[in-house]
């Protein structure tokens, strides 16, 4: 599969790409080396104090690697100051410094850290929006001057034994590879690809790419194609280090499920080898979530080391380098439709339904907890039921549910083992979840089909199966399918990890000739103590086969707040840009560029705003990539110099130089005028 899938060793299974480690100081990228954790300090660059206690407070909390901006030849001269000050204090941690726009910062910068971050996209580029053609020949002398502007940084940073990091940012893309390759992964690439020739060409391999993009769809589109173009150029060699990372991913929830869709699903798969969480808050509270992240892909990694694949001579079942949702039958399901043109729904599963069944009062508070969700709605309940009486439950729960008023579309989930000789499903059933395993025989399974057909119940298959077990279970189930489209929805998996287990289901169907049946992605919460954990592993685990293209129906259980739930599942699909059920906020983590106090404004603009459903509002501290990822946001606020801001509507700049004080509600006025 390697060869036919080279930005993953194996689609089926966890593998840790295979990389050169890059010595960033005493700190080793890549190879065996654990991910490492970095951030990004957001002070002034020239107040060496402000900085140097930030850097302090960054390595306490876990941050392995320390990053400063150096936007002047000024700021680029004082990192050798706070590196001094660094060793006076005794904290070791490499220093990386952040350069856009002025190679002559980089040159000095090179002299004094221990890694030195290059942008691509204005390195030796201004960025002006024109549209032009280029012949082969303009573009070979475009590369040429390029070459010729970054080569002296390159011979620098080999000569000082210096890493670099080559830092393709979707916003940021310069007009040459935008004419050329589109706002595209491939222009990411494409763009990077350009310099690491200039760093092969004079034998300097210290190099470490990153693909960043706010949108997690076009990150990991543009770390896979670079894997699999690395790949083509370096064969079986090791290849260079990956820094994961989603752009101006925000703040609080939306913020750590964005992050955690983008980084952990390349991680799932073997890609990855430093991080950062991109945060509109403290840098310090960047590192608990990165360390998370990292140690969970770390443990899934080890455990997948035991693992053998389950490779069964399938094709992959999509393209990783394009997000485009499966192709599914509709079906119907009492008053809910799921699959086809519907949108993704969101259900919830009641573990143990029976408690609530005698209790009116309990399922009153149940739907009020429901309903005190803003702007969304769960779409299905599933309730989890067993036992010989599993219809008479089911009946008494949906009546105290119409009762109170409630038309939630009811499912019931019940393992096939329950189903003796003799039984039916109750007409109220939207569909049933049937659980089945290897000790379900063809026989049984035909036998449930058979009364779910008279009954005109929809089915649903709960697969609880090992990987290397699952065409087994898969190939028996689809003897016993009736032929009428609508009488299955399709499949879902319990116990195995979701992005591969996923991804080989909808192989494995594809393959057999099921490839429209739909996919419930499934996941049940850990009820600990850690919410942050418990939230960025539903966003992996249902957002990395999202962003795949898998998945009709979320379906989250073991939760003990029914609120907080169904609003983790919308934010989980807003991420993953599959569902906007709220306003999207496109705003950067600040950095020493940053002209205003970029997490007090940005809250402030969420006072605002926040009513305003499906608008993407992208708040930037600078120009570095505030433009350019104007593309992905409706409008834009950002800084332009000290105490103005500049408006935008999409890539067009509405109004330069409003006094701080007033831009929040010019920005408001101008969405209302676009509005009308």
């Amino acid at each position: 599969m390697a060869k036919e899938n080279p930005f993953v060793l194996d689609p089926w299974v966890g593998r840790r790409r295979f990389t050169r480690e890059v010595s960033v100081g005493s700190v080793g990228v890549g190879g065996d080396n654990p991910i490492r954790l970095q951030s990004m300090t957001n002070t002034d660059t020239m107040d060496s104090r402000a900085t140097v206690d930030q850097i302090e407070r960054l390595v306490a909390a876990g941050c392995e690697i320390a990053r400063v901006t150096a936007p002047s030849i000024r700021d680029a001269e004082n990192l050798r100051v706070i590196r001094t000050m660094l060793n006076e204090r005794g904290v070791e941690v490499p220093l990386v410094a952040d350069i856009h726009f002025t190679p002559n910062a980089a040159m000095i910068a090179a002299d004094c850290v221990e890694k030195v971050r290059v942008n691509p996209g204005n390195y030796a580029d201004k960025k002006k929006f024109e549209v032009r053609e280029y012949t082969d020949q303009e573009y070979a002398d475009e590369l040429s001057r390029v070459g010729d502007r970054f080569r002296p940084l390159v011979l620098r940073c080999k000569q000082n034994g210096v890493a670099m990091r080559i830092g393709t940012n979707h916003g940021s893309l310069s007009d040459r590879v935008m004419n050329r390759y589109g706002d595209s992964p491939r222009g990411m690439v494409e763009s990077a690809l350009e310099f690491l020739d200039v760093c092969e060409a004079e034998s300097y391999y210290d190099v470490i790419f990153s693909m960043k993009a706010s949108n997690a769809h076009v990150a990991i589109q543009a770390y896979r194609l670079l894997a699999a173009r690395l790949h083509a150029r370096g064969g079986e060699l090791p290849s260079y280090p990956f820094h994961l990372g989603v752009t101006e991913a925000g703040d609080a929830e939306d913020g750590r499920i964005k992050s955690a869709i983008g980084i952990g699903s390349l991680l799932e798969d073997g890609i990855g080898d430093t991080i950062r969480v991109s945060l509109t808050e403290d840098p310090v509270r960047e590192i608990p979530v990165a360390e998370k992240i990292a140690r969970r892909a770390e443990q899934a990694w080890l455990s997948d080391t035991h693992r053998a694949s389950p490779a069964l001579g399938v094709a992959l079942a999509m393209d990783p380098f394009v997000h485009q949702r499966r192709e599914t039958t509709r079906v119907q399901m009492g008053k809910l439709g799921a699959g086809g043109s519907e949108p993704v729904r969101v259900e919830l599963e009641l573990d143990d339904p029976i408690a609530l069944a005698g209790s009116t009062k309990s399922l009153r508070e149940f739907l009020a907890a429901l309903e005190s969700v803003p702007g969304i709605a769960c779409e299905s309940l599933l309730l989890s039921l067993s036992g010989s009486e599993f219809a008479s439950s089911f009946i008494e729960i949906a009546e105290t549910l119409g009762e109170l008023g409630s038309d939630l579309p009811l499912s019931m989930r019940i393992s096939a083992r329950s189903l003796g000789a003799n039984f039916e499903f109750p007409s109220e059933c939207a569909r049933v979840v049937v659980d089945v395993t290897l000790e379900d025989s063809a026989e049984s399974l035909a036998r449930i089909a058979g009364v779910a057909a008279q009954s005109g119940t929809v089915l649903e298959y709960c697969l609880r199966v090992e990987l290397d077990e699952l065409a087994v279970l898969v190939d028996r189930i689809l003897k016993t399918i009736p032929e009428d489209p609508q009488a299955v929805l399709g499949f879902s998996l319990e116990g195995p990890p979701a992005a591969h287990g996923v991804r080989l289901l909808a192989s494995l169907l594809e393959d057999r000739g099921a490839g429209h049946k739909g996919i419930v992605l499934r996941h049940s919460l850990v009820r600990g103590a850690d919410n942050e954990a418990d939230l960025i592993e539903a966003s992996i685990a249902m957002g990395g086969p999202l962003c795949d293209g898998f998945g009709d129906i979320l379906s989250l259980r073991n939760f003990s707040d029914p609120a907080s739930a169904l609003d983790l599942s919308y934010r989980i699909l807003q991420g993953a840009r599959l569902r906007t059920t709220r306003t999207e906020y496109i705003s950067c983590p600040s950095c020493g560029r940053t002209l205003f106090d970029l997490e007090d404004t940005t809250a402030r603009i969420k006072s605002v705003t926040s009513h305003l459903k499906g608008v993407k509002i992208a708040v930037m501290g600078c120009i570095v990539n505030g433009p350019g990822e104007m593309a992905d946001a409706d409008f834009g606020y950002v800084g332009s110099g000290p105490g103005v801001v500049t408006l935008y509507a999409g890539q067009q700049v509405v109004a330069r130089n409003i006094p701080e004080q007033d831009a929040p509600d010019r920005l408001l006025a101008l969405i209302a005028d676009h509005d009308s």
